[in-house]
């Protein structure tokens, strides 16, 4: 009754509160938020999708910038699945592109491999046991903010809705995505070059 309704439809009071922004494809949401997202990263950058390898596209100077957020102590990990595991292998034959899930790995193994070794910088493949669980739902932590993406049964991450969420309480959606994203990492093992 105190708030017009108008009102109370643009503000967010629950659960929501938490998300961001939601785009029905993660194609569809802009670069500069991707670009914004890791220059504004200054404590932890999390990189837990199945390739990752949109982000040396996607991203402007996203080596230059890895190298100088290292250096200034901020700290870096990838999740990567692992390039000769049997959920690669399936779930290359589901998505059926030329560019392969395999590929896409390997392109960000390179990339991160001609970086060399940082200080700060960490790479691990998800557990076979994992595999699974992570190949299904990508979750890329910037500080306090994320974006993830659970991934629709036969389609290519792009292709599959993008939640942009911003941590507010604990045991919110952010707690929940970016601990499930923990746990994998928790179980990963070191990435072979």
């Amino acid at each position: 009754m105190l708030w017009p309704k108008a009102v109370q439809e643009r503000v967010k009071t629950g659960n929501d509160r938490e998300l961001v922004h939601s785009y029905p494809y993660r194609s569809a949401c802009p670069s500069t938020v991707w670009t914004e997202l890791v220059e504004s990263a200054s404590d932890e950058m999390f990189l837990a999708g199945y390739t990752n390898y949109f982000f040396w596209t996607q991203v402007p100077h996203f080596a230059d910038t890895l190298r100088r957020k290292a250096e200034s102590g901020c700290r870096i990990r990838f999740l990567l699945g692992d390039p000769e595991c049997e959920v690669t292998r399936q779930r290359e034959e589901i998505e059926d592109v030329a560019l392969s899930v395999s590929t896409r790995i390997r392109i960000t193994l390179e990339h991160l491999e001609r970086l060399g070794p940082l200080e700060g910088l960490e790479t691990r493949f998800s557990d076979p046991l994992d595999a699974i669980n992570h190949v299904s739902l990508s979750v890329f932590r910037f500080d306090s903010e994320a974006l993830v993406t659970p991934h629709l049964a036969r389609l290519v991450g792009h292709d599959s809705p993008l939640l942009h969420l911003r941590r507010r309480d604990s045991g919110g959606m952010f707690d929940r995505f970016t601990d499930h994203a923990e746990e994998l990492w928790g179980r990963a093992v070191p990435a072979r070059p």
